[in-house]
């Protein structure tokens, strides 16, 4: 079977599915998804850039699993700050339960210090919505496979205010001028930035992001922001606390992303938003 397949709508590549990437442990080495693009062509994720090497398209990458770095690069450490540890995991691919062109359900497994921490089964989809737009559909579950309980943190739960970045996150396309961000009630990165929202649109020179959570609980993790630094996008599993996760336990989220061609406004980007989580 294709261990990189590429997802289609309408029978046009939207975007690769990377199994096994060839990357340095730093890297926290896991699957992505890249490039994706709007129906138009135009790519609208980057794949290590200058600014954060660690940086893989569209995932999930978290920071602290139990001490173990499954984001990349340095690990934040109380009192200390970013800091360079021999501490990265890696998310490894077993196999497709499922792969068909518009979409696939995958099995991980998340290794570290030798032994397994979590097991993984990814769920992706790519639904046409429009002409211009189609949502990318993505669920992650976390089954805790060690014999005692286990717990998710990130920068701000171990001392950073405002870093509370890890799980779903969508590394966007870097142009000259920074996107503009919103949601239905609120405008710019500081506004957004470790708010909830039923949905946060990111938006560049020529494409639309439109970011929901598509389950009651996923809509409870605020979303991590980024424009000025870099654009980029998350749903954080560890905002304010660690998440737990006890043994044989799961914690599952859902993300639903709607990619569209043009810079949508306010009601544009809700409508194709609801449009795109909708039973």
């Amino acid at each position: 079977m294709n261990d990189s397949p590429v997802l289609r709508v309408a029978g046009r590549p939207v975007g690769r599915y990377v199994t096994r990437p060839e990357l340095p442990a730093r890297l926290s080495p896991r699957p992505y998804l890249h490039p994706v693009t709007t129906r138009g062509g135009t790519a609208v994720t980057e794949l290590s850039p200058a600014d954060h090497l660690h940086h893989l398209g569209v995932g999930v990458a978290v920071p602290d699993v139990e001490g173990h770095n499954f984001w990349g690069g340095r690990t934040f450490v109380r009192d200390r700050g970013p800091t360079e540890l021999d501490n990265h995991g890696a998310q490894r691919h077993t196999g497709f339960r499922l792969c068909d062109p518009d979409g696939f359900v995958a099995e991980l497994r998340w290794v570290a210090g030798g032994g397994e921490l979590l097991r993984e089964r990814r769920t992706v989809a790519a639904v046409g919505l429009t002409d211009t737009a189609w949502a990318l559909d993505f669920t992650f579950s976390l089954t805790n496979t060690t014999s005692g309980p286990l717990s998710l943190g990130s920068p701000a739960t171990n001392g950073r205010p405002g870093a509370a970045y890890g799980g779903f996150f969508w590394r966007a396309r870097k142009e000259s001028a920074p996107p503009a961000v919103f949601t239905a009630h609120a405008e710019g990165e500081e506004a957004v930035h470790g708010r909830c929202a039923d949905w946060v649109a990111l938006v560049g020179g020529a494409w639309t992001l439109v970011f929901a959570g598509a389950t009651d609980r996923t809509r409870r993790d605020p979303w991590f922001v980024r424009t000025a630094e870099y654009p980029g996008v998350g749903s954080s599993l560890a905002h304010d606390a660690r998440l737990e996760i006890p043994a044989g336990g799961t914690a599952v989220r859902r993300v639903v992303t709607v990619v569209a061609d043009g810079r949508l406004g306010r009601d544009e980007a809700a409508a194709l938003a609801g449009k795109a989580v909708s039973p």
